[in-house]
Formats: C-alpha cells, sequence, structure tokens
C-alpha cells in the first residue's frame, strides 16, 4: 500500500463515515439526553460492532452472504426490524410533563445504565448487515495483493476506526448543545418523537432498499 493510496481511503472514509446514519444518530440522542461522557459507552458499542462486522468481512463472510442471498435478508430484515422497534420505544418514552427535567434516554434504558447503553449500541451498529458488504467491496480496493494483507488490512482498521470516532464525537458535540432545550417536556417530547420517526425511517429503508 503507498502512501497515496492511504491518503486516497482517508479522504473516502471521511466523507462515507460523515453520513448521518443509525449510529450517528444514537450517539447523538444519548449526548443530548445523558452527555458527553455517558455517550463514549454508545460509541463504544458501535464501533465494537463495526470492527467485529469488518473483521468478519476480512475473513470471508461477505462473500458467503453474496452467495446465500436468503441468509443476507434474513439479517438485512432482523436489523429492520430492530430499528423499527427501537424507534417506536423512543417515540414513546415517557415525559413528565410536570417536572423540568429530562427523562429517560430511550427504549428501556436507565439513566445510569451504561451497560445497557453500550449493548443498545452494539445492537444498532450490527443491525446492518450491508456494512459487512460494504467492508468486502471498499476495504479490497486500497490493499496491494503483492504485499502481506494483514498488516495492510490493520493499518486500514485503525484509519477507520480513529475516522468513525471523530465523527461521532462531532455528533455527540452537536447532541450536547441540544441538551439545553430537552429541559422542557414539550421539547423532550418533540425531540423523541422525531428521532424515533428517524429509526423507523432507517429500518423502513433498509427493509425495502434492493441490492
Amino acid at each position: 500500500m503507498t502512501l497515496s493510496t492511504l491518503w486516497l481511503f482517508i479522504v473516502m472514509t471521511f466523507f462515507v463515515s460523515a453520513t448521518p446514519g443509525p449510529n450517528m444518530l444514537f450517539v447523538m440522542s444519548i449526548a443530548a439526553r445523558h452527555g458527553l461522557r455517558v455517550a463514549v459507552m454508545a460509541m463504544a458499542g458501535c464501533m465494537t460492532a463495526l470492527l467485529i462486522m469488518m473483521s468478519i468481512s476480512a475473513a470471508g463472510l461477505g462473500a458467503l452472504l453474496q452467495a446465500f442471498p436468503t441468509v443476507f435478508e434474513a439479517l438485512r430484515l432482523a436489523g429492520a426490524a430492530y430499528l423499527a422497534y427501537l424507534g417506536v420505544q423512543v417515540w414513546r418514552s415517557p415525559v413528565n410533563d410536570a417536572s423540568t427535567e429530562t427523562t429517560e434516554m430511550a427504549p428501556t434504558v436507565p439513566v445510569a445504565n451504561t451497560g445497557a447503553i453500550y449493548r443498545q449500541a452494539f445492537l444498532v451498529a450490527a443491525s446492518n448487515p450491508k456494512a459487512i458488504l460494504f467492508a468486502a467491496a471498499f476495504f479490497p480496493q486500497f490493499i496491494n495483493p503483492q504485499a502481506a494483507q494483514l498488516p495492510q488490512f490493520a493499518i486500514l482498521l485503525t484509519t477507520f476506526a480513529v475516522i468513525e470516532v471523530s465523527w461521532y464525537f462531532i455528533y455527540a458535540a452537536s447532541g450536547k448543545r441540544l441538551s439545553a432545550y430537552l429541559q422542557r417536556p414539550t421539547i423532550l417530547r418533540a425531540f423523541n418523537r422525531a428521532t424515533g420517526g428517524v429509526f423507523v425511517g432507517f429500518a423502513a429503508l433498509m427493509a425495502f432498499a434492493k441490492e
């Protein structure tokens, strides 16, 4: 892998990671409700799932999913169902109209339960099996087949993780700025419904998207 190839990977990954998606929305919503320190657990959950999925892709599961579309379809629909469930739970999150305090973040996640937030973030990121196919198609473009592939993949994966986490912090900072407005029950309710609606929208896109 040449230096110019690595820079091309960095530029392309920068723009791919910047694109709003379920992971970024989840991190932003956690930061808005619980602050940056708790949002770090959401970031860790998302990144754990992504790194596992991309490592699996390098091991050849991407080709396996392409060879057996029924398996991929089942995983895709299961992921869409989870995102829809998450969206409904966020939409229905209780809001205490008698108090100016913010309510719990969302689907059955207590405010202080960072472990639950980590698990939920992991499931959000893992709900999209297309990440495996994306890695299987994207990463090989930057790997020199004539050189040792494992070190190259490690460099690309580390670079991807740094850029992805950087964008998580940018989205989290944006969410943190919303926290002051969420002290008002009417705004918090609107935020819950908007966030839930977007998650349901992501679920619909995943369920009905054609390859």
